[in-house]
């Protein structure tokens, strides 16, 4: 079984009170879920347990301000969370291989101003592209990001868009090791001020490029401005699969951007989110004569 929306309850929650103390037990209840199933149910679809979350987006955030304030090592520690600046220090140092102070001389200069890029800059393994890539900017953007450095982002340019135009950052590998197979692409997703729409995309494709199966979350889009949140696209990839396609998607006006990507194998019990065309349109016609 899926628990898509309860996570996202429950991330949303999290989000909302980096900075305030976070019992597991009103995270749970945020997402509808007794403590002990919802620490089960929110590791196996995140990967880590509660704390280990909760630990890394408040070190994600403390990068962040190191980067891009001047606010002072012990204002951010206490700020977050830590006990003291000592424990936000050994924790840091765990996770970024350098304590805060010289994580801030060491890379403040290297990534100033964030995004540094002419319309799209290159992104190690991924394409950028669309029917309007010149429309947009995409790359790496070094002061918003879920964790780590960095993250993956779309921005709009022009005031005017048709439904049509959009950019996308996309990865395609081959299906060999998946066919047969239920397989889950997801990201933490970020957005501000998307006037179209924006969402992940999974697509599978055959022989000549044949599309087997997509899902671009059309049916649920990620619009206006929101925090970080977990989505997902899931599909079961055909024996005559040939190559996966993972990415984002930003159309129109906006901002979006992508971090802590994860694609794996799922078991039967979660869900696909493929377009059913029984799931998306009525049975019969109605209203016919317009009198409704």
């Amino acid at each position: 079984m899926e628990y898509r929306e309860e996570i996202k309850a429950a991330i949303a929650y999290i989000e909302d009170r980096l900075a305030q103390e976070i019992r597991a037990e009103d995270v749970a209840h945020a997402a509808g879920f007794s403590k002990y199933h919802f620490h089960r149910i929110f590791k196996r679809e995140t990967g880590l347990n509660l704390h280990q979350y909760i630990q890394r987006r408040r070190l994600g955030q403390a990068a962040a301000f190191l980067l891009n304030s001047s606010r002072q090592v012990l204002d951010i520690a206490v700020g977050l969370g830590f006990e003291s600046q000592e424990a936000f220090t050994r924790a840091f140092k765990k996770s970024y291989g350098l304590p805060p102070g010289r994580y801030r001389k060491a890379l403040s200069n290297l990534i100033s101003g964030g995004m540094n890029m002419e319309k799209s800059a290159e992104i190690k393994q991924w394409i950028t592209t669309g029917t309007a890539p010149e429309k947009y900017e995409m790359g790496i953007d070094h002061k918003i990001f879920n964790t780590g450095t960095g993250s993956a982002t779309i921005r709009s340019l022009e005031q005017e868009y048709t439904p049509e135009e959009y950019a996308t950052i996309l990865q395609q590998f081959s299906a060999a090791l998946y066919t047969g197979k239920r397989v889950r692409f997801a990201a933490f997703v970020k957005s501000e001020a998307v006037e179209g729409w924006a969402g992940l995309w999974m697509r599978l494709d055959g022989n000549f490029s044949v599309t087997l199966k997509l899902d671009n979350m059309q049916n649920r889009p990620i619009c206006g401005t929101t925090q970080w949140n977990l989505y997902s696209c899931v599909l079961d990839v055909p024996e005559e699969a040939q190559i996966i396609n993972i990415g984002i998607l930003l159309s129109g006006k906006g901002q979006v951007w992508m971090d802590n990507v994860s694609f794996q194998e799922v078991d039967r019990s979660v869900p696909t989110t493929e377009f059913e065309i029984a799931r998306e349109y009525p049975d019969r016609p109605g209203n016919l004569s317009f009198e409704e």
